[in-house]
């Protein structure tokens, strides 16, 4: 049995190493070194562009659910997030080459799978897994707009990546670290402003001239990736109550929240290195120096990376593709990751894990695991296959997808650990079906 794996992100990863942990013989189509995306900057797999928080570890929200659920299952991303996470307060955030670097070992160490590098222009033969993610390259994009045969089945949104700055520019005179409500170590570096400053800078935040990219309109943003000016357009204190909420990181010099205030979290195990919270932004360059050196901790700031805007491109998914993510009129043909519509680095680990194991069971001639709703797992998949929808939009993993629990709870944190401990049980007693090989 041979599976062709297209796209070594986070997705493809994952399936690669699900699909030969099952004894299936993968090659790994990865465009990387030979050619690089606008937005990556390594050689290795499963490269974080936009973040290095897989977000929310907890089980009282979806994605800490999504996670232990895949940790459960032995995924290669989370098991590598683990070993390679960073602190983060509440939530999993990694050491971004750390975690690339240990995930590209693993695969290429694994003795099923051969990576060939070198850009993919067309569809192999045989099972496929395309994994090519939202910048897929133009020349495959145009290869599977043919396979589709109309414009409709894809669709486009424009996301962001926040800047990065050294430790060591920041001046922590300005600054103080603290989790919010001392949840958690405190790991993050809290940049407090005052409402004249805030005001000042909201101001030329708004007026700041924006990179020029080809068909950006603000409407066309994912919610989840908001570029920060887009943001800040909205009103003068959207941001206020947003990445900049300073409710709850009282400025030990004065014992009081302050009137805003800009976090930075931890980009690498070291510490040397800090990314702006929410930051996200397309921003020339030099306006970016300009404007985020007027939050006070930030006056000197050394910019190891700027913000930048790229194009992601995803699918029709509920006309194109089923629960298990595999084409509907072709289904030796399966899709995972971004261009699917599943939202978030956790989320693209997570179709990746279902495309695989579904895949390899039926090779193996097994009837597939129907992950049923009340399962993140579940829910992603039946959310993007759902043809009911109307408008389809890019998607985090919520509990609004997932099945309400008939009877009440008080407290919205208790109703979510109890949806998140329905799904685990149910995990559980799946997990021996799912593993076996």
């Amino acid at each position: 049995m041979h599976v062709t794996v297209i796209g070594a992100g986070l997705a493809g990863s994952e399936a690669a190493w699900q699909l030969a942990q099952r004894g299936i013989q993968v090659t790994l189509r990865e465009m990387k070194p030979v050619k690089k995306t606008p937005a990556h900057e390594t050689e290795y797999f499963a490269e974080l562009c936009c973040s290095n928080s897989l977000r929310g570890a907890g089980l009282e929200n979806a994605v800490g659910l999504l996670k232990e659920e895949l940790r459960r299952l032995d995924s290669l991303i989370i098991r590598c997030a683990d070993a390679t996470a960073v602190p983060a307060g509440g939530a999993l955030a990694v050491d971004r080459h750390g975690f690339a670097r240990m995930v590209t070992e693993q695969i290429r160490s694994h003795p099923n799978i051969t990576v060939v590098e070198g850009e993919v222009t067309d569809l192999p033969e045989g099972e496929v897994i395309v994994a090519s993610g939202p910048l897929t390259s133009d020349a495959l994009a145009q290869r599977l707009l043919e396979l589709f045969d109309a414009e409709k089945s894809t669709l486009n949104f424009f996301d962001a990546a926040a800047p990065l700055v050294s430790f060591e520019s920041v001046d922590m005179d300005s600054a103080y670290f603290a989790s919010r409500y001392d949840k958690g170590t405190p790991d993050y570096i809290n940049c407090p402003m005052s409402e004249e400053e805030y005001r000042t800078f909201w101001q030329e935040l708004i007026q700041a001239q924006e990179a020029e990219v080809h068909g950006f309109e603000d409407g066309q943003v994912f919610e989840g990736c908001m570029p920060v000016e887009v943001m800040a357009r909205r009103g003068e204190d959207t941001l206020r109550f947003g990445p900049l909420k300073p409710k709850g990181l009282p400025d030990p010099k004065t014992g009081r929240d302050p009137y805003a205030v800009v976090q930075l979290r931890k980009d690498n195990a070291d510490g040397t290195i800090y990314n702006l919270v929410g930051f996200q932004t397309h921003l020339k360059w030099p306006e970016q120096k300009r404007v985020f050196t007027m939050i006070p901790a930030l006056r000197n700031a050394h910019f190891l990376r700027y913000g930048v805007m790229h194009r992601n491109t995803y699918l029709d998914s509920p006309r194109l593709l089923d629960r298990y993510y595999r084409l509907r009129s072709q289904p030796r043909i399966t899709f995972a990751g971004q261009m699917t519509g599943v939202e978030g680095y956790v989320e693209s680990c997570a179709s990746g894990f279902l495309a695989a194991v579904e895949l390899a069971r039926r090779l193996a001639g097994k009837p597939p695991v129907d992950f049923p709703r009340e399962t993140a797992i579940g829910a992603l998949g039946l959310y993007v296959c759902n043809e009911s929808v109307g408008v389809f939009q890019p998607m985090n993993i919520n509990f609004g997808i997932m099945p309400p629990l008939g009877y009440k709870v008080k407290g919205k944190r208790n109703k979510n650990a109890e949806l998140s401990q329905r799904s685990l049980a149910i995990i559980d007693a799946l997990r021996e079906e799912v593993l076996s090989q």
